[in-house]
């Protein structure tokens, strides 16, 4: 267990925590939530010791161990990759070293037997003689097969060692787990496969996230920052979002009588309840939930922004005809021979994990990069808007504040107060809106981008990985305008469950053609390779 007291801390009078009084309880995970710059990943620095709050204290229990996700990926060049993943139990590796060292020694003394026979049975309690093996295991879990076990962590790609550090931390069942954005850089089959680690981990994790999914799937409590405390509720993400939505709805309707809401939260619990896997880890939570009374849930004061996308024309049935494309790109074959049909009313997920051939789609069909061959052609009624992934060349060197700069994009109505009122919506609001926009933060400038492409009145839209930089809250809204957008989508992303939600149509361009699939996203995990591997090492 870890136990925090009183801890507070500001940066100048800015004040981050103040009087933080909580505790983290063994066989739960809590997911960390907060707008950005909230300080989450500054509390799990405060909880690991690396920063020291101006007030309070953090206890872990006696001989209990701790163990972070590392997020410098150089740390361990000069060291071999299994290695490195048991250097995450630091006692362990200590052990080991010393051990090593006293069987090396050429002149090997009776004092040296006597302390390798201490280190021998430390060595044992602390399980070593399984700890390759093990590392090995999560290795493999996370997709770095066995050829790499034995390199040096330089001989890596950045996404193997992302995937190395992750096993690191993973190493030892720890009692105490901190990981802040896990799943950044990992492929849908280390996901799936850490999101099984997690559910079956029967100590005390803590986790900051921006994928919904993923808090959805492992997450029995949500540890809510906001105005500077924290307050935990029981559920995961979508049982906190939704249920603070409730509250919020009960609050403004004061007339109502008490055992109407009594009923409407209990029918609101069976639901959820309902929809709990058999894991031991789900069956614990939901427990917890059907003890959950009136008093415990609150409405949140998280803002979210307004994203709603009208199209100004109905579409017809002509969308997009695409024939052939071929696209070499530096000696690459990025698109070959690519062909389909988008129809009235689709919203396609592109997938899988060719970034270069989804950005390259997008750049063709938007006449932004020419094809070595091939042809597409656009119908009548449609209108596009583009959301690229690298939105630089909109900010970079702009001396336009806000107002200003939307305004380049507002056809219809370049009124200030329209302007105003339209940033407002999206949380710009007093003199926020007479910023700079070449010194927005990424999550402002994909917000202000939205922005555009919600002025446009475009009927389709192509979206190329939106949900990145964006906060949880930023995240849900466009969510939910794209689930109630009229028209229809060509979109890229890693989020599981902003794919889900949306797309009815999954498109995966692989070296051997087009995957065309008009299925929900799960359904189509559920019939892919990637289900059948994942299943395979939980036989």
């Amino acid at each position: 267990m870890i136990t925090v007291s009183n801890v507070s801390l500001r940066y100048g009078d800015r004040k981050l925590f103040e009087d933080v009084n909580i505790k983290f309880t063994p066989g739960n995970c809590y997911g960390l939530i907060g707008a950005n710059g909230a300080g989450k990943s500054t509390f799990l620095k405060i909880l690991a010791g690396e920063i020291e709050p101006q007030t309070g204290t953090v206890q872990l229990d006696p001989n209990e161990r701790m163990a972070v996700l590392k997020q410098n990926h150089f740390e361990y060049e000069e060291f071999e990759v299994l290695k490195t993943v048991i250097m995450g139990h630091a006692r362990l590796y200590q052990v080991m070293q010393e051990k090593d060292a006293i069987y090396s020694k050429e002149n090997f003394t009776d004092e040296d037997g006597m302390r390798a026979a201490e280190l021998e049975a430390e060595f044992a309690e602390l399980n070593g003689w399984e700890a390759e093996s093990e590392a090995a295991i999560l290795l493999k879990g996370l997709g770095i097969e066995e050829d790499l076990h034995d390199k040096m962590m330089v001989e890596l790609t950045g996404a193997e060692k992302v995937k190395v550090l992750l096993a690191q931390a993973l190493f030892g069942r720890p009692d105490v787990l901190l990981l802040d954005e896990p799943t950044n850089h990992l492929d849908i089959k280390a996901i799936q496969w850490l999101e099984e680690f997690l559910i079956n981990f029967e100590n005390t994790v803590i986790v900051v996230s921006h994928d919904r999914h993923f808090l959805n799937k492992v997450c029995t409590h949500i540890a809510d920052l906001d105005f500077g405390k924290i307050q935990i509720y029981i559920g995961n993400y979508d049982f906190w979002y939704e249920s603070s939505q409730l509250a919020l709805k009960m609050a403004q309707d004061a007339n109502r009588k008490k055992e109407e809401k009594i009923k409407e939260l209990q029918n609101f619990i069976a639901r959820f309840s309902a929809n709990a896997s058999k894991s031991k880890q789900a069956t614990s939570r939901k427990k917890l939930l059907e003890k959950i009374t009136l008093e415990d849930i609150k409405p949140s004061s998280r803002r979210y922004p307004y994203v709603g996308f009208t199209p100004e024309r109905e579409i017809g049935n002509d969308l997009l005809r695409v024939e052939g494309l071929t696209k070499t790109i530096d000696g690459v074959k990025v698109l070959d021979n690519l062909s389909f049909f988008m129809n009235k009313g689709d919203k396609i997920a592109l997938v899988g994990t060719n970034e270069m051939a989804k950005t390259t789609l997008f750049k063709i069909l938007m006449g932004e990069m020419e094809p070595d061959s091939g042809s597409y052609k656009w119908g009548i009624t449609t209108s596009q808007a583009y959301f690229p992934k690298d939105n630089s060349m909109f900010f970079e060197g702009s001396e336009l504040n806000l107002v200003d700069w939307l305004r380049q994009f507002s056809p219809q109505d370049q009124s200030e107060s329209f302007l105003r009122g339209f940033l407002g919506r999206m949380l710009f609001s007093g003199e926020e809106v007479l910023k700079k926009a070449s010194v927005l933060s990424g999550g402002e400038k994909v917000r202000c981008m939205l922005s555009k492409l919600m002025l446009s009145g475009a009927n389709v839209l192509l979206l190329d990985e939106p949900t990145n930089h964006l906060d949880l809250e930023s995240i849900t809204a466009l969510n939910n305008g794209l689930i109630n957008f009229k028209g229809s989508i060509l979109f890229a992303s890693h989020d599981h469950q902003f794919v889900q939600t949306i797309a009815n149509r999954i498109f995966e361009i692989t070296p051997n053609g087009l995957i065309d699939k008009q299925m929900s996203y799960d359904e189509y995990l559920e019939n892919s390779e990637i289900q059948k591997q994942v299943a395979e090492m939980y036989k």
